[in-house]
């Protein structure tokens, strides 16, 4: 039963981000699943997002990995930042390439957490090797009262 009740409050956290978040969705990006501490993201790869070499801009394929991240480490209803984030750029992204961000949890302690979030394309090949570290505000949730049950 604990685990049903962690996974609609991830799902109920979802959707509350998901409402203001306006540069994931702006970027055409989804939430494809979310868990406690996962989260699975796709984003297709538009013309206006290719540099001038002709493939995904890195700070886009970055954003991609960054808010699966988020959605990921805030999925307990407490509101958890970004304290900092390692990006491997390993392949690129090309026009029409589907993106997926999958963010699992490594460590939850404390305040303290790190997550790993890995990028394919739709041929299964890495694009991107993103670790995000995150910083939780205690007794802060992310859910307004009239959303919690």
């Amino acid at each position: 039963m604990a685990e049903r009740d962690a996974q609609r409050v991830a799902e109920r956290v979802r959707d509350h981000m998901w409402q203001s978040d306006r540069a994931s969705r702006g970027l055409g990006m989804e939430v494809v699943a979310i868990g406690p501490g996962t989260c699975t993201m796709r984003m297709a790869v538009r013309e206006d997002m290719l540099n001038g070499h002709g493939s995904a801009q890195g700070g886009l394929v970055t954003a991609l990995a960054d808010s699966c991240f988020a959605f990921a480490c805030n999925a307990y209803d407490e509101i958890t930042v970004a304290a900092g984030f390692d990006v491997q750029l390993i392949a690129p992204g090309r026009l029409g390439d589907v993106l997926t961000a999958c963010a699992v949890e490594i460590s939850r302690s404390g305040r303290l957490g790190v997550y790993d979030v890995d990028v394919r394309n739709q041929r299964d090949e890495r694009v991107c090797a993103f670790r995000g570290r995150s910083y939780t505000l205690k007794g802060k949730p992310v859910l307004p009262p009239d959303h919690r049950d």
